[in-house]
């Protein structure tokens, strides 16, 4: 097989023969040294490593398998149609990949945003563009990634939601203070694209590049609209381009509002004698909150961020800001203390003495800091547990349980850093999930206590188990939400400074397995496997997809249990996967053979000129005249196939000779 000699030439061998931890390796290599340099400030020697990595084999095959076959829209097409591409499509691509300067134009697709009834403009482009922009993000991530604010979470690699409600604890729980909880305006569609490009501050090709993404346009319904704004949502690159963008805010506002010690000088913010502390500035993707005990701070912050964000063509969205405080009411301004952020409602409740936190010195605060999932997002969950329950009214138990659970496991999941349970919120979704089921299971029986003693068990304690009764062994039932718990003081937040580029594999080997977007199924299989998929042996990073595949197949006989589990990649799921299918259909293929012949030994037959004769049934007597040739039989086989195929009436016979032709 040959091999290139150097990484920016072609290689020529098939996508199954490619070697992956070698691909991963290579490309992981250089982007950590992008960083290392951008840390230092070598800017040439950035640009130099990324003009590498841009022209890598490596790097566009790396970015082309992740498109492909690990993203979500891998089955989603753009403007030309291209969708699922097959190995040597996938191959052909990479030999493709070459910065243009040339963009197609993106698909305009609308999804519904949750819990309102506004929808989401996205932005699909084609398969060529998408990997193309997987192969710049991948060279321009590593440099941005070097001083990215260490406050700033959303859409970055080892970050996450709980990363920022987590910082957002450790703000105000030492003290009340006033909040700015903001929401910047359609923050994707009107970024100023010259604002954008001089910020990235490159040159050459991929600035043509990126600026033909930004000036691409959008196709609805056969209209082409030309973009003067924005980043389109659903390109692989607009996230960091969005981040890239953004960065700064909380630098602004540090300059403004620096920290001053008691000695430091008065100002119309700071009394001499007193310390003051910078705002804290937390921002998710376009969602940010600003913290401080003093109002007019806050309200000052809310002007200089207006006129900071005024200058890259974005402001802030009204309905979607408010000035509130974190304990009192009465200093809010709508009269309602804490505020909601990234489906979390945070607010200070005054208790006593007894059981109220204590700061730093061991002072009683008289207050305690709950967070709790917020009255919209348990709104959401309870209607999308409706809309299943309701879409299943005519379906088996084990089905309804099935589409449940992951829903259950998600939402669960996501508050699992959360005082959720403290607060009773997870034995309320379970009650009222309770009622819900209640009233599916009286509707198919007519009667209330048939319908509990038909769809409700008893396993171990606890004699009020919504499962299946088929198999005593290992029956299918639905997960509640209070077996899963959550608390808000286990979680430990990423370090301010870490990034995946940076080297430390120990650092985030340890958090991988611990992730709170990681279901304890999966946590338990990493730990097992010490982080390596089992069947390429690389080991697992932040951003892959895992996926959990039983080793023996459950239609081949394999059980739901730990020993016939493992932890995948998802393209390493898909070949297995392929494998498996084969040895599936060859016992389907033999159990459909052996249907047939059971149907042939039930007859008395013999062979006359190559032609099988049917004498009669094995246990009446030979009736001479009800012989039938192999011609007549034929026949019997196309008439129980039309009977069957237009609904009508057949015998317990005819019909076990339609399953087997069926099949």
């Amino acid at each position: 097989m040959y091999k290139p000699n150097s990484d920016s030439q072609l290689n020529t061998e098939g996508w199954k023969d490619i070697n992956w931890r070698k691909v991963e390796r290579y490309v992981f290599k250089l982007q950590k040294r992008i960083y290392a340099a951008s840390r230092c400030g070598n800017v040439k020697l950035v640009r130099k490593l990324q003009k590498t990595l841009m022209r890598s084999w490596s790097n566009r095959v790396l970015s082309v398998r992740r498109v492909t076959q690990e993203n979500q829209g891998k089955k989603t097409a753009g403007v030309d149609g291209v969708k699922s591409l097959s190995p040597e499509a996938r191959l052909k691509l990479v030999r493709e990949l070459k910065l243009t300067g040339k963009s197609k134009p993106t698909r305009r697709v609308w999804i519904p945003k949750p819990g309102t009834d506004e929808k989401r403009p996205l932005g699909i482009p084609t398969m060529y563009d998408r990997a193309l922009q997987a192969v710049v993000k991948a060279t321009l991530e590593p440099e941005w990634e070097a001083f990215f604010e260490p406050n700033s979470y959303g859409f970055r690699p080892g970050r996450s939601c709980h990363d920022a409600v987590n910082q957002v604890k450790k703000a105000i729980m030492q003290k009340a203070k006033y909040v700015l909880d903001a929401d910047i305006a359609k923050c994707f569609d009107r970024i100023n694209h010259e604002k954008l490009l001089q910020k990235l501050n490159t040159k050459g090709k991929v600035r043509q590049q990126i600026k033909a993404w930004l000036k691409s346009g959008v196709v609805d319904q056969g209209s082409f609209t030309a973009t003067s704004e924005g980043t389109p949502q659903g390109g692989v690159i607009s996230p960091l381009l969005a981040n890239i963008a953004l960065h700064g805010m909380e630098e602004r506002i540090k300059q403004e509002f620096p920290r001053m010690s008691h000695s430091g000088r008065e100002t119309w913010y700071h009394k001499k004698g007193e310390e003051f502390p910078t705002p804290d500035v937390i921002r998710y993707a376009d969602d940010f909150v600003i913290f401080h005990q003093n109002k007019t701070v806050v309200q000052r912050c809310r002007d200089i961020i207006s006129n900071w964000l005024s200058d890259i063509g974005l402001q802030l969205k009204p309905e979607k800001t408010r000035l509130s405080h974190s304990l009192n009411p009465e200093l809010s301004d709508d009269g309602i203390a804490g505020f909601d952020f990234l489906g979390h409602h945070i607010q200070q409740y005054p208790t006593g003495k007894y059981r109220c936190t204590r700061d730093s010195k061991g002072r009683i605060l008289g207050f305690n800091t709950l967070i709790t999932p917020s009255k919209k997002a348990s709104k959401v969950h309870l209607e999308e547990i409706g809309r299943i329950i309701k879409k299943h009214r005519s379906s088996p138990q084990s089905a309804l349980i099935k589409d449940l659970n992951p829903v259950i496991r998600g939402w669960t999941s996501y508050y699992s850093n959360s005082d959720a349970q403290t607060v009773g919120e997870l034995s309320r979704q379970d009650y009222l999930t309770y009622l819900k089921l209640r009233r599916w299971a009286k509707r198919r029986c007519k009667n209330a206590k048939k319908a509990s003693s038909k769809y409700w068990t008893t396993i171990g304690n606890n004699n009020w188990v919504f499962a299946t009764k088929e198999g005593k062994a290992n029956p299918l039932r639905l997960l509640t939400h209070s077996e899963f718990g959550s608390s808000s003081t286990e979680y430990v937040k990423v370090k301010g400074d870490k990034s995946p580029f940076d080297g430390d594999l120990v650092y985030w080997s340890s958090r991988v397995g611990t992730h709170p977007e990681l279901s304890s199924r999966k946590a338990k299989l990493l730990k097992q496997q010490k982080g390596k998929c089992t069947k390429c042996g690389l080991s697992f990073q932040n951003w892959d997809v895992l996926e959990v595949d039983h080793i023996i197949p459950k239609a081949l006989g394999g059980r739901d249990e730990w020993k016939n589990l493992q932890l995948l990649h998802r393209h390493c799921h898909d070949e297995k996967t392929a494998i498996d299918l084969i040895e599936i259909r060859k016992k389907q293929h033999s159990k459909n053979l052996e249907q047939l012949a059971q149907q042939w030994d039930k007859n008395e037959w013999e062979w006359v000129d190559d032609v099988p004769v049917i004498l009669g049934r094995k246990n009446g007597s030979e009736n001479p005249s009800s012989k039938q040739t192999g011609e007549q039989f034929k026949l019997d086989f196309t008439e129980v196939w039309k009977k069957g195929i237009k609904g009508e009436t057949l015998t317990e016979e005819e019909e076990k000779l339609f399953r087997v032709l069926l099949n």
